[in-house]
């Protein structure tokens, strides 16, 4: 393992995050994240435009909104802990530490194995439970318990493949996650058709046209891993939990999965009160997810970039570079917003017609979208300073200043508010408000850290308030 880790490959990568221009380096980072996020999004937005045109809008209703939401709060809550292992990853690959990086990688993909089993028994008999808790419609709720059913038999691949590519993009190597989801993007597409317009399978087509195309994405990352002569590379023999890693993992990966849980669960709150307004409203609201997912996966991005570049630099020592860094990964991110909420604002409808083609349903969608495109820039703070700090090891405080700003506030804003003026537009307001306040927090607790020059949070790093 030592001498693998005087690889080419691995001077290379090195090179790329810690000594190149930072707004090149973040870029060269970003667009491949981008596009494999964007190849992501694309398996439920194809889902949901085959069932939206060759099934119904009940179909569309079952895929993306009640479905979507429980298994965020399912598998996001381990995507975040798997966060913990990419920081500490990144941070001994950065500080040339082999043998560590080594415990991290097989302690992580042993730990992606047990909770895929453990995620899916708890969603394959808790989905019926939970979907007619949250009030789905009766003419949708059928559809949505087989489609999470056969969904969730494929978390195993679903884990495995998150793991995998947090572990190549720790490293600095982003292009081939994209490459792996492309192909496996690819495959969903040509299922879907097969299994849904073919075969007239309906929503259990596009549900098992998804985990065999996840299969194909974690056969390809395995390969790259068990073949790579760096430090990172994957032993069969060696995967299992090292005990003392998967509490550093979880020390700091438990704040991300707790934090997405959170989210999660404020949405669940959400798809409940969208779901009394029935079944168009519900269909509109699945159909705009799919439409503000560009803007997602653009700042999700930048997010995973900065948390990478700060990781690196971190366990570099170069101080200097990551608060340059988070400058101006702030700055770009913030320009690239501002461009797609112009696009989607001015463009909005021709995209929801991909879905749909229910006047009704399309009224509702556009009602949403022009209501909460021009808002998407206040997000922004919050997504790049919490993956910053999460870079550095510090996932506590943004945790808890989500969960009292966006998590408690949006769920207050829903029980109290909303029942007053029950209307779709007042139920979206809940996010335009949270991500206001919990910005504002965000801005304060990096002031006054830096005005008062403390050092311990930080570990020696200084964050000027932009």
């Amino acid at each position: 393992m030592g001498a693998a880790s005087k690889s080419p490959e691995k001077n290379v990568n090195q090179n790329q995050i810690t000594e190149g221009v930072i707004w090149q380096q973040l870029l060269l980072f970003f667009f491949p994240i981008l596009f494999g996020t964007f190849f992501q999004q694309l398996y439920n937005t194809v889902d949901a435009i085959v069932v939206g045109r060759f099934v119904g809008k009940e179909a569309l209703a079952a895929v993306g909104g009640p479905t979507g939401v429980i298994i965020n709060l399912l598998v996001g809550f381990f995507v975040g802990l798997a966060s913990g292992a990419t920081v500490i990853i990144s941070q001994y690959y950065g500080a040339k530490r082999p043998e560590m990086v080594g415990y991290a990688v097989h302690t992580s993909i042993a730990f992606s194995i047990l909770c895929g089993g453990i995620i899916t028994v708890v969603g394959f008999f808790g989905a019926p439970i939970a979907l007619r808790a949250m009030g789905t419609p009766a003419d949708v709720v059928e559809h949505a318990i087989l489609y999470m059913r056969i969904y969730f038999l494929g978390t195993i691949f679903n884990l495995i493949y998150n793991i995998g590519s947090g572990i190549l993009r720790a490293v600095g190597d982003s292009k081939r996650p994209l490459y792996f989801l492309i192909a496996s993007c690819l495959t969903n597409i040509v299922l879907d058709l097969a299994f849904v317009v073919v075969l007239k399978m309906g929503v259990a087509g596009v549900a098992l046209a998804t985990i065999l195309s996840q299969a194909v994405s974690t056969l390809l990352v395995i390969v790259v891993l068990t073949h790579t002569k760096d430090m990172h590379r994957v032993s069969f023999s060696q995967i299992k939990l090292d005990h003392r890693m998967l509490q550093r993992i979880i020390r700091i990966g438990l704040p991300a999965g707790l934090q997405s849980v959170m989210y999660s669960s404020s949405n669940v709150i959400i798809q409940s009160s969208v779901n009394s307004l029935g079944t168009d409203t519900v269909a509109a609201w699945t159909a705009y997810g799919k439409i503000d997912a560009m803007f997602w996966m653009i700042v999700n991005a930048f997010g995973i970039s900065i948390t990478t570049f700060v990781g690196q630099n971190f366990g570099a020592q170069k101080l200097d570079r990551v608060k340059k860094g988070i400058r101006v990964c702030l700055a770009m991110t913030m320009g690239a917003t501002v461009f797609m909420s112009a696009f989607l604002y001015r463009f909005g409808l021709y995209i929801f017609e991909i879905f749909t083609t229910d006047g009704a349903v399309l009224d509702i969608g556009m009602e949403i979208l022009h209501f909460l495109v021009p808002t998407f820039f206040t997000y922004v703070v919050v997504e790049i300073y919490s993956g910053a700090l999460r870079g550095i090891g510090d996932s506590w405080i943004p945790m808890f200043l989500t969960m009292i700003g966006v998590c408690a506030l949006r769920i207050l804003w829903l029980l109290v508010a909303v029942p007053f003026h029950r209307t779709i537009k007042m139920i979206v307001f809940s996010y335009p408000l949270t991500w206001v306040v919990t910005s504002l927090f965000f801005l304060v607790y990096l002031h006054i850290y830096s005005s008062l020059g403390k050092k311990k949070r930080f570990r020696g790093i200084r964050l000027r308030r932009r």
